[in-house]
């Protein structure tokens, strides 16, 4: 099988590079991003893998069935970028569902951390020898009320991790696990009573927005929100309209509603032409990193086999038990 890697960086060239030869296959590395200006690159190959940022539309879907493209292969769990409807009877879309949700919910558990005790703001002070506490006072976590919105796997392993902490945990999801010892509740009501809540869901027509102006409004005043999921879970604008009337006590953004072209790259020299990131980044009070939850050692070693292991199947007619479903 030919594959072509698009929105290639350097490590992921560590467990894809070996590994692909192990399974047999040729892939050729693109740096660039998959888009309308890179499909010809896409010519002579029978899949293609592109990673969360890269956003195919029904025209380029037609395009690459056109080129005798059989699938697509994502580098990660969601899928919101692809127009799955697009690509029915066509071309193959395979994801990774799961590749370390401790790796993420770890990270999700670091924000709330850093933004609550303002670790970011201290580190800052203290190489310029401020030892000042002035302004860097945060609140206990323990006895307080998480709010978890999505209990998929991310979500059960943040779960574990609150109940390390001594918090309350409420849940929220449409499709209920009852094994977990969890609290479920509806959103109005997890909303209203969470000192923490973060978001471990995936973004469908169901969950856009989820918070808006009319969740935040029904938010305890000081809580603190956190997204390392999809950006477009949170509206911006809302988002900044409670920060501005300091309804949040902090707030940690692992992505963003319009990442596509900015997270990923460097852009420390160039004026950035994203308002809303802009003035995003002004609030002390929120932490911005560049959708980087999942990134450990164990989990792009799982994304890589994975990801091979859904070219292999494809290609020895085994089941597809990854293919995308839709929604």
């Amino acid at each position: 099988m030919k594959i072509a890697f698009f929105s290639t960086k350097p490590y992921d060239k560590i467990w894809f590079e070996p590994m692909g030869k192990d399974y047999g296959f040729d892939i050729r590395f693109y740096e660039v991003p998959f888009n309308s200006d890179t499909i010809y690159l896409a010519k002579n190959y029978d899949a293609i893998c592109v990673f969360v940022n890269d956003y195919i539309t029904a025209e380029m879907i037609e395009a690459l069935y056109e080129m005798k493209v059989k699938a697509i292969l994502l580098r990660s769990a969601g899928f919101n970028h692809v127009d799955i409807k697009a690509a029915e009877d066509k071309i193959i879309v395979l994801r990774v569902p799961s590749y370390s949700p401790e790796a993420v919910a770890e990270f999700a558990i670091g924000m709330i951390l850093t933004v609550n005790r303002y670790i970011h703001k201290a580190y800052n002070r203290t190489r310029d020898f401020n030892m000042s506490l002035n302004g860097l006072m945060g609140v206990d976590l323990y006895h307080k009320t998480a709010g978890i919105i999505g209990t998929g796997k991310i979500g059960q392993a943040m779960i574990r991790i609150c109940n390390g902490f001594g918090m309350t945990v409420l849940a929220y999801d449409p499709y209920p696990n009852n094994k977990l010892e969890v609290d479920y509740v509806e959103l109005p009501e997890l909303f209203e009573k969470s000192d923490v809540i973060s978001l471990h869901c995936p973004l469908t027509s169901g969950t856009k927005h989820v918070i808006n102006k009319n969740s935040i409004e029904m938010m305890k005043d000081g809580v603190y929100l956190v997204n390392t999921s999809r950006g477009g879970l949170i509206d911006t604008d809302a988002l900044i309209e409670g920060l501005i009337q300091g309804k949040f006590g902090g707030v940690g953004l692992d992505v963003y509603e319009e990442e596509e072209g900015i997270f990923y790259e460097d852009r420390s020299n160039e004026i950035m032409q994203d308002e809303n990131l802009a003035r995003l980044m002004t609030f002390p009070n929120v932490l911005i990193t560049s959708h980087m939850g999942f990134f450990t050692k164990e989990a792009m070693q799982a994304i890589a086999i994975e990801t091979l292991e859904n070219a292999y199947a494809l290609e020895n007619g085994l089941p597809l038990v990854n293919r995308t479903e839709i929604r």
